[in-house]
């Protein structure tokens, strides 16, 4: 892993952005869209749901107004000890995830005949902040395994993998991965000296249609994907 992960370019960037110096939030946009992009797609391939390019777009505007939400609180929750792209990839595939599982209840529903949706859980900002923050945790942790129990760490925390997708990948029985993690989790627990747990997903409030325009553009997000990605 890079002894030095958080780049001097990304650096300034996110300073920019923090101070909402003009142009910054585009620019923020410009150079890391095309991650969001990617791993909405990779996600919802995981999990066998096919996506139009709408649904890839609303879904990265849910991701983008996360961001920005409560003046850029989960960007100034980054700590530099990741890189910021591997930070920006837990938290869209964070997202992406509830997402895929709202709309998924929303269509179980329309199948049962209810006519009326049940209201989904609001979301738990603090608790979604904080599993952020435990991204520098989780990489120091994977410092100190190896082997399977590395991957089985690496796949379910910053991947966002399933039981079985791990079980799949790892050839380690489902049963098995719970008591993987649990090891991993008591590791972290005493890396970090604290008695809680990383918070699990928790379904996600009602999207909203776009995020809100910050210094300048107010359709960042619907920027040509051609791109590259970021580094």
């Amino acid at each position: 892993m890079d002894a030095n992960p958080f780049t001097a370019v990304d650096r300034d960037l996110l300073k920019r952005c923090l101070n909402k110096e003009p142009g910054s939030w585009n620019d923020f946009v410009d150079r890391f869209l095309s991650l969001i992009y990617h791993v909405i797609g990779y996600t919802a391939h995981l999990r066998s749901v096919r996506l139009t390019p709408e649904d890839k777009e609303d879904i990265a505007a849910e991701v983008l107004l996360k961001l920005v939400a409560n003046n850029f609180k989960a960007l100034r929750e980054f700590r530099g000890h990741a890189s910021l792209a591997t930070y920006l990839t837990v938290i869209a595939r964070r997202i992406c995830v509830q997402e895929l599982t709202r709309r998924q209840q929303v269509k179980d529903a329309i199948k049962r005949g209810e006519s009326r949706l049940a209201e989904v859980e609001p979301d738990d900002a603090p608790a979604a902040v904080k599993g952020m923050e435990r991204l520098e945790e989780v990489e120091n942790l994977l410092k100190k395994l190896s082997g399977r129990e590395r991957e089985i760490v690496r796949l379910y925390y910053l991947e966002g993998r399933t039981y079985e997708e791990i079980s799949t990948e790892t050839d380690v029985p489902v049963n098995t991965i719970g008591a993987v993690l649990s090891r991993a989790r008591k590791k972290l627990r005493d890396m970090s000296r604290t008695t809680g747990e990383i918070p699990v997903v928790k379904s996600a409030k009602p999207r909203a249609k776009a995020p809100p325009p910050a210094n300048g553009n107010p359709n960042a997000a619907n920027k040509s994907k051609d791109k590259g990605p970021a580094e």
